[in-house]
């Protein structure tokens, strides 16, 4: 099928063509745009996940290293916090800094998805709207004697090409759809496990410490002397 006549047929679909043209670019710009930044948070993400968990202890130096090293990731914003409250000691109160900071960071992963399922749920709806006008379109000829059969099942067969266009639409939409929403829950499970690795970390210290004071100092026998 000519670019002419698929030009030929968006015009006789009452705009409708053009209408799905617009949301499969729509569709591309975000599958691109967040397959992009998705697939590169996923990798880089994950190397700092990496080294956090290589370390037995964590300190400030290690942090700012590692915040340096981690430019334009949702993970920075959890490495940043114990660097803003340095005088915080309470582990259970720097984690729910660091669920803040995840919580913040959580509508930037999914930014535009719902654009994409929107689409996915919209095209096949135009796509069906388009068929039934060009039928209502191909059987108006039936008042016409002159006309042929052929002419009819001509005009069915161009009207289902807005149904196979709006179809074709919402399975590359799924697809990519699933995939990017895999990948968000991939990112979210590793500031989760960040998370949890910087708690144990940079609390391991005060717990060695709070272990040693509650067993007290050791206690050694006495040897007998006794003549």
């Amino acid at each position: 099928m000519t670019l002419d006549r698929l030009t030929e047929l968006a015009a006789q679909s009452d705009g409708i063509l053009y209408v799905m043209a617009v949301l499969l670019l729509i569709a591309l710009t975000v599958i691109i745009d967040r397959f992009w930044y998705l697939g590169r948070t996923v990798r880089r993400g994950k190397r700092v996940t990496r080294i956090v968990a290589q370390f037995a202890h964590l300190d400030r130096k290690t942090l700012a290293d590692l915040v340096e090293k981690s430019p334009r990731l949702p993970h920075r914003a959890l490495l940043e916090v114990p660097l803003q409250h340095p005088e915080l000691k309470d582990p259970h109160r720097l984690s729910e800094l660091l669920e803040e900071a995840i919580l913040w960071q959580a509508p930037k992963l999914d930014s535009r998805l719902w654009m994409l399922d929107t689409i996915v749920t919209l095209a096949p709806l135009l796509g069906l709207l388009g068929t039934i006008a060009g039928m209502v379109k191909a059987f108006a000829v039936l008042g016409d004697a002159g006309n042929a059969a052929t002419q009819i099942t001509g005009g069915v067969g161009e009207a289902l090409i807005a149904t196979a266009c709006g179809l074709l639409i919402a399975i590359v939409g799924l697809v990519c759809f699933n995939s990017l929403n895999n990948w968000t829950r991939l990112i979210v499970h590793q500031l989760e496990t960040l998370k949890i690795s910087m708690v144990n970390r940079l609390d391991a210290p005060r717990v060695a410490l709070g272990e040693k004071r509650s067993h007290g100092p050791a206690i050694h026998p006495v040897a007998n002397t006794g003549t």
